[in-house]
């Protein structure tokens, strides 16, 4: 009965996110959001941003769950099926110059987030938390980390806030940069850069969106090739950072826990079968439209969790440093994608 209980209040937060994804979806339809170039995903944040800083207190706490599930569960498995939007074909045409560019960023963040965690002389878990998530897959990154290093509970949340309250800045600022012509970058570059530099997985797909096919097919592409780059990552801090900080925080027991994102994995498998064709051309779009909507219930989940009291809990140090590897991430990323991926093979 109990478990019966959890399921139906878990299934009240559900809901709610479903509501508010069917708003965005009617509000994304209206002639002067399709002028500002909002997709249904970035309509369904704002939403849920609202609603986290007006009614979200007045929600009960069996509902959260539910929430959480919507910006997780239903995130991965909406990437998944985002895999039938591309082809290998695709990754062919982009992968060598996102693998270079990707690895360069990857590496760059983490190391500056650590040397600047340590000149800000904050504590080293949080920093290495929010170089991680900064510079790999967000939310999802800081989380496999904090299997890794088994942080304190409120290092973790504290992480999670800097990565989400930037990448979001990144969703709604890089398609404005980029139809001002501030980012003069051809589609193909602007994916590249875009899907190596903005934080989460979902913020890629609502600023690729925001910006056109051609750029967000490039930007998953580079996105989910990062995505891929947690799994190196992790078992290099698992094997030689994991035992140092826990040892550090006085926590000698237990053994350390990688979280490998297996729907990265099921991504690429999942362009594999799109790109035999086996599947009629109605059935594909059917999937693609349902897929919308489900990165649109994940965006408006995400966007219910970015509340102020997560600029309160963040801190000044933590923020001062999401901040730093937020202007090279933008800055190094744009050199890069300026200069180095014509070097490359991609034009701009």
């Amino acid at each position: 009965m109990k478990l019966t209980e959890q399921r139906s209040s878990m299934l009240h937060g559900v809901l709610l996110i479903t509501l508010f994804a069917c708003a965005a979806f009617y509000i994304g339809d209206m002639g002067w959001v399709k002028a500002l170039s909002l997709s249904p995903m970035v309509v369904g944040i704002i939403l849920g941003m609202l609603y986290a800083n007006s009614l979200r207190n007045n929600l009960p706490e069996s509902w959260v769950p539910g929430i959480a599930f919507c910006g997780k569960r239903v995130l991965r498995f909406g990437i998944i099926l985002y895999g039938f939007r591309l082809t290998f074909q695709d990754v062919v045409a982009v992968g060598f110059p996102a693998i270079i560019v990707d690895a360069i960023i990857v590496c760059g963040t983490i190391l500056l987030g650590v040397l600047v965690g340590r000149l800000l002389k904050m504590d080293r878990s949080i920093a290495l938390l929010a170089a991680c998530g900064s510079g790999i897959c967000g939310a999802a990154a800081v989380l496999g980390v904090d299997g890794a290093i088994r942080p304190k509970p409120y290092k973790t949340a504290v992480a999670v806030a800097t990565v989400v309250i930037f990448g979001t800045l990144s969703m709604f600022l890089y398609p404005i940069l980029y139809r001002a012509g501030v980012f003069d970058l051809s589609p193909d570059a602007m994916g590249i850069f875009a899907g190596s530099t903005i934080h989460e997985v979902a913020h890629v797909v609502g600023a690729g969106n925001a910006m056109g096919a051609a750029v967000s097919n490039s930007a998953i592409i580079v996105k989910m090739i990062r995505v891929m780059m947690l799994v190196p990552v992790l078992l290099v801090i698992a094997f030689f950072v994991a035992k140092n900080v826990t040892e550090r925080d006085g926590d000698t027991g237990g053994s350390s826990k990688i979280n490998i994102p297996w729907f990265a994995i099921l991504f690429l498998v999942v362009i594999g079968f799109n790109s035999l064709n086996l599947l009629p051309k109605g059935v594909v779009e059917f999937i693609n439209t349902f897929d919308t909507f489900l990165l649109t219930m994940a965006m408006s989940a995400l966007g219910a969790e970015t509340s102020i009291d997560k600029f309160k809990k963040a801190g000044f140090k933590p923020f001062l440093l999401a901040a730093i590897l937020w202007c090279w991430l933008i800055g190094g990323g744009y050199c890069l994608a300026k200069y180095l991926v014509p070097m490359l093979g991609v034009g701009c």
